[in-house]
């Protein structure tokens, strides 16, 4: 377990799955803004869910959060697109609707920075982000990101389409 201020990442465990499938992916709205790949009806107790645990690879690590306070699964934390040659990750975090507001954005970020760099001894993190996602903007922007571009128009969420933030983060920039 890799531990911040406020939150700790941990494995996934199959008591997660149900939780994070009901409030995070079967909100077809939030989860259409937060996914390129287009919605569709998953169980959340078959392999096809995005959230049942999987054995350690070398492209994706996927946690689950806890937050620290309570104990309580507050969601989920994944670098993905790990490319070990270039040294590089993207990273993506999502909290549940009741545990969002609560400063925990920027602690995840903080903490994938660590598991990323210091553990992971990756060069270059990068998120990219519905421009109009200034939570995760100014999370990502707390933790050290810098905004590097707008794809325009590269997003297709609910029948239009969206500009997308990108923002990186350098390991010499990173201040753990």
């Amino acid at each position: 377990m890799i531990q911040g201020l406020k939150v700790a990442l941990r494995a996934r465990h199959e008591s997660d799955v149900a939780v994070l499938q009901t409030e995070l992916y079967d909100d077809v709205a939030t989860r259409s803004r937060a996914d390129t790949r287009p919605w569709r009806p998953i169980s959340p107790g078959t392999a096809d869910s995005p959230y049942a645990p999987t054995p350690p690879s070398e492209d994706a690590s996927c946690f689950s959060v806890l937050e620290l306070a309570s104990g309580e699964l507050a969601g989920e934390a994944v670098l993905w697109g790990i490319d070990t040659h270039n040294r590089t990750a993207h990273l993506g975090i999502a909290l549940r609707p009741g545990l969002r507001g609560r400063g925990l954005g920027t602690d995840v970020v903080r903490v994938l920075c660590q598991y990323g760099f210091a553990i992971r001894g990756l060069h270059r993190l990068q998120l990219e982000t519905l421009a109009d996602n200034t939570p995760m903007i100014a999370a990502a922007r707390r933790a050290g990101f810098t905004l590097e571009g707008t794809l325009r128009r590269s997003a297709w969420v609910c029948g239009e389409f969206a500009d997308e933030a990108v923002l990186g983060l350098l390991a010499d920039e990173w201040r753990p």
